[in-house]
């Protein structure tokens, strides 16, 4: 009987590194856009506890110079607030795509798995046929000696 070998055995290797390639890079852009994300959120709240504080200065007052001080400040965090949400976008953006490829490399490498499982299951046939007719001659051949009285 001979070896089952499937014959796309070598794509279905190389889809299937592809598809490990690509489920990395996805969880790296799963790291990176939580990374982002938590700087922004970051940044959100040091905003928020900076005006909080600018409130509670504004009913016991402060001076001119801290009043510039605050606005300057909070103007800093808005750009780098700006920025990090286009770096959010941006890493959303990548983690989507990702995860969209990572979906049709799976769906590449099962349609493979699926093809040489038919395809294993037809040799499994193949090989039944063949050593039933294997066991038909060796009945046949055992019938013959013995009516030629061998």
């Amino acid at each position: 009987m001979k070896p089952y070998h499937y014959r796309f055995e070598k794509v279905l290797t190389y889809r299937e590194q592809e598809k490990t390639e690509t489920e990395a890079a996805f969880k790296a852009s799963i790291q990176a856009f939580e990374t982002v994300a938590t700087k922004l959120y970051d940044l959100l709240k040091k905003k928020e506890d900076v005006l909080q504080e600018q409130q509670e200065k504004m009913s016991t007052g402060f001076s001119v110079n801290e009043i510039h001080h605050y606005a300057r400040f909070i103007d800093s965090l808005e750009k780098r607030i700006a920025i990090l949400q286009q770096e959010v976008i941006q890493a959303r953006s990548k983690m989507n795509w990702y995860e969209n490829k990572l979906l049709e490399k799976s769906l590449e490498v099962k349609k493979f798995e699926k093809m040489k499982e038919k395809d294993r299951e037809h040799h499994r046939a193949e090989m039944k046929q063949l050593e039933a007719i294997e066991l038909d001659e060796l009945s046949t051949m055992k019938f013959r000696r013995r009516e030629n009285g061998w």
